[in-house]
């Protein structure tokens, strides 16, 4: 959860959006009104940060950076992460208030132990 306050202190650092978003994300924030701006890129760093603690690290710690997760919208609206290196489910929600946002991330391992063993 993050307060849309603090997020419009650090936007105005210069290329701080083009550091959290790749460029896919960025040419949809580039199109944005000023206020949706700030929600659009508030959701997708609430959102990495989510990932990375679900994933149990840090952004930056050496294992991922904000540029190896990719959060697009499907046709009707739902985000999904269109790039991360996880290769389990990735079921991911965010929420806007007029102040604030927050995103949740459950990362789902594909189990394999229902399967048959090969035989070798």
């Amino acid at each position: 959860m993050e307060d849309l306050a603090s997020i419009a202190k650090v936007v105005e650092k210069p290329r701080f959006a083009s550091k959290v978003l790749t460029p896919a994300e960025l040419a949809i924030y580039e199109s944005l009104s000023p206020r949706r701006q700030l929600e659009y890129l508030g959701g997708r760093w609430t959102a990495k940060e989510a990932f990375a603690k679900a994933w149990g690290t840090g952004i930056g710690a050496g294992r991922l950076r904000f540029h190896d997760l990719e959060v697009l919208n499907r046709e009707t609206g739902a985000p999904y992460f269109s790039k991360a290196p996880f290769t389990g489910s990735i079921w991911i929600s965010i929420s806007h208030t007029k102040t604030m946002v927050q995103a949740s991330v459950i990362l789902e391992e594909v189990s394999h132990e229902n399967e048959s063993p090969s035989a070798d």
